[in-house]
């Protein structure tokens, strides 16, 4: 590509990142630097992190699938391959989606509030959730989706072009992209970015403590919290999910958690119950919970969207289990969308949609009564 046709397509880039802020789909199809697809070093492949030769092939200890894989053959999560008795990743520099997002649509309501966030995402999930709303990009592989040429470098850079003060490994699922994201995520610690992963929390100890070091917060989707229903919705179990909490919470990472409430699946007071008992009991009181309103789509599309009743009784038990930030999503004009002070009641933060309207928090404490109000705030 010409150079004048390059700069071209690049100031088209930042124009369309910077008029973003919605929406899950990936960016208008031009790699930056006009390298095709074969090319781009993930898709070619890069040595995988955590990985272990056995009698019976390689395995890779990244996340509890524990996938064990013969020359050839390619992880559940789609993303890695074994290549003469060695684990590599095919997601390395080869993002299939980018967008500028507000900070909200993570969600993450209690950190840097109203502020941009370049996110980024390539092929692949070591999931098979039912109701994933990216299927496209999460159930396929690197080299079956139009990618970026996008190395961890690329990506602090145009963060800092974008004026975003963090970076989102989103979208498909972080984990299956590790390598990607921590390379990534050390360069932009220091250079001053934050970095956030929003994460289905299947991952495995070791590669879960190795990434809290660089990652500043974190939104978990915590599916179910029944170990029947996680398998049959999702090919994964729960405890591993409940690991990861913990180890979130005693790593210093800010964190949230959405549970997506889909009909005659995960719509059981008492399993909510029993979760966020879970949850106060475990040193999350001070976590916000996100109960997400489920339309239907991908292979639960006749399923009808959750009754907005069910969205508030949820909310209701969260709290009477002492949960203290509480709020429902994919609701529009929902008041639980906006941030109430667990003292004195007082209306801190007011949302439309991803939108702050207004923010009454004080150095980190209600403007009103002066209490904590938990959070990272700008």
């Amino acid at each position: 590509m010409a150079s004048n046709e390059f700069n071209r397509s690049k100031r088209e880039f930042i124009r369309k990142c910077l008029a973003l802020s919605a929406g899950v789909v990936a960016m208008p199809r031009f790699p930056l630097n006009a390298a095709p697809e074969a090319e781009v070093q993930g898709t070619a492949g890069r040595l995988a992190m955590f990985q272990e030769e056995t009698p019976r092939g390689v395995m890779c200890l990244l996340c509890p699938n524990g996938c064990i894989l013969k020359d050839g053959e390619i992880s559940r999560c789609n993303n890695r391959t074994v290549r003469k008795s060695r684990l590599y990743t095919m997601a390395f520099g080869n993002p299939c989606a980018i967008n500028i997002d507000p900070m909200e649509k993570k969600p993450l309501y209690h950190f840097h509030p109203g502020t941009r966030i370049f996110s980024i995402a390539t092929a692949g999930c070591n999931l098979a959730c039912l109701n994933c709303q990216n299927w496209s990009i999460s159930q396929t592989r690197p080299d079956k989706t139009r990618n970026y040429d996008l190395m961890p470098e690329r990506v602090v850079e145009e963060a800092l072009k974008n004026n975003c003060r963090s970076i989102a490994y989103t979208y498909s699922e972080p984990t299956s992209f590790y390598e990607y994201m921590y390379e990534t995520s050390v360069l932009a610690k220091r250079a001053g970015i934050k970095n956030v992963a929003v994460s289905n929390g299947y991952v495995n100890p070791e590669p879960l403590k190795k990434l809290c070091t660089v990652l500043d917060a974190a939104n978990i989707d915590l599916k179910s919290f029944n170990d029947s229903t996680y398998m049959k919705l999702t090919g994964g179990k729960l405890q591993p999910v409940l690991d990861s909490l913990l180890i979130y919470r005693d790593s210093g990472v800010w964190l949230e958690i959405t549970c997506l409430i889909v009909p005659t699946w995960t719509d059981k007071a008492d399993e909510i119950a029993a979760m966020c008992k879970w949850l106060s009991e475990g040193g999350f009181r001070d976590t916000p919970v996100h109960f997400t309103r489920f339309y239907p789509i991908y292979k639960l599309d006749q399923l009808p969207p959750t009754p907005v009743e069910f969205l508030n009784e949820a909310a209701g038990i969260a709290r009477q289990e002492g949960m203290k930030y509480i709020y429902t999503g994919n609701v529009p004009g929902s008041e639980q969308a906006n941030t109430i002070c667990p003292g004195c009641g007082t209306r801190l933060i007011l949302r439309q949609g991803f939108r702050i309207v207004s923010n009454d928090i004080r150095k980190g404490r209600c403007s009103k009564c002066g209490r904590e109000i938990h959070g990272v705030w700008s």
